[in-house]
């Protein structure tokens, strides 16, 4: 009884199995019939005994790399490309580890060598987050240790909700997804070509007070591509959609959001200044994590995906019934605020 080392079971994977085995051994002996036990243990058990069972360890050939090496290995990998020397991108291929590992270790491996190795090491072929190399680290960690606690204080010396805002937009061209299909046939889906028949603006707001169910108000504009008519939310469309949080909630509002220009130019400004129930702090730049609204946009890019030919009409009131929805869902929209790490009193 052996598995393959390559992507196969650990040591203690092996250990659990081959108790497992000696079990079946004593279960044989008893007499049991053989539905209840695996057919392949009881002929390797009839032609050698509770030996035949026990674990041989790994098949195949063993890896080149002590496990001291392979911690190693692990830790350069994690350290990214660039690190060591391919900064014209920043993607790990089985051709650059089994270059790493020959000019670190001085063992030549294959690039599907390397690739099981990976594998075996916990790594798994993924579609990286971005970041944008814009970010200051420093006053991100800075926000989240200053700013934020002063976010919760105001809002609780208040006895208000703390809202976080967001916007998004959608064309006619939907984002990719998954669907099933024939195993050598590619499925088909027809959606619309153009790059100009229209858009939606979308913003949203989610609201939230500890001990209270969470909400979510949004608002959309559509631009059907008229000459000069203007292709984003203005400072009285999000104006608009706070008040309407402020009416939903009748209580004082904390808005928390980014730093675009309509949200810090002079007219937005009065506009806050003009309503004493309303506080703003901004989020630090290039911080999308930090906004759970963004896992409401990603929720409904999900939905649309391959979204068939249509009108922008028709976009418009797909995006409203997928944000409706959510409306019903305090749950998810709890979910959202638990990826940004940011946690409430």
């Amino acid at each position: 009884m052996r598995y393959a080392d390559s992507g196969g079971m650990t040591a203690q994977e092996r250990a659990r199995r081959e108790a497992l085995r000696l079990r079946a051994a004593e279960l044989f002996a008893a007499g049991a019939s053989a539905p209840e036990v695996s057919y392949q243990w009881r002929r390797a058990w009839a032609a050698g005994g509770t030996a035949a069972l026990a674990s041989r360890g790994p098949s195949g050939q063993r890896c080149k790399l002590c496990p001291a090496l392979c911690e190693k290995l692990a830790a350069m990998l994690e350290q990214g490309p660039a690190a060591h020397g391919w900064d014209e991108d920043q993607v790990w291929t089985g051709a650059r580890v089994a270059t790493l590992i020959g000019r670190t270790f001085h063992i030549s491996y294959s690039i599907s060598g390397a690739t099981r190795l990976m594998r075996r090491l916990g790594f798994t072929p993924q579609m990286p987050a971005r970041r944008a190399a814009e970010r200051d680290e420093v006053a991100i960690t800075a926000w989240k240790e200053s700013t934020w606690p002063e976010v919760k204080g105001t809002r609780a010396a208040v006895g208000g909700w703390i809202c976080f805002e967001d916007e998004a937009g959608r064309q006619q061209r939907p984002p990719k997804g998954r669907t099933w299909g024939r195993r050598g046939h590619t499925p088909l889906v027809r959606v619309s070509g153009r790059r100009s028949s229209g858009r939606i603006s979308m913003a949203g707001l989610i609201a939230m007070r500890p001990g209270t169910r969470t909400r979510l108000c949004y608002r959309l504009r559509v631009h059907r591509g008229h000459k000069g008519e203007r292709r984003s939310l203005s400072e009285n469309d999000y104006i608009r959609l706070i008040d309407s949080a402020h009416q939903l909630v009748k209580a004082p509002i904390v808005l928390v959001w980014d730093r675009l220009g309509t949200h810090t130019s002079k007219a937005m400004r009065q506009l806050v200044a003009a309503r004493t129930w309303l506080t703003v702090f901004l989020l630090p730049a290039y911080a999308p994590e930090l906004n759970p609204v963004e896992g409401v946009w990603s929720q409904c890019k999900g939905s649309l995906a391959h979204l068939a030919a249509g009108t922008v009409g028709r976009l418009a009131a797909l995006v409203r019934n997928r944000l409706k929805s959510l409306q019903y869902r305090p749950t998810t929209l709890d979910g959202f605020m638990a990826e940004t790490g940011l946690s409430l009193p």
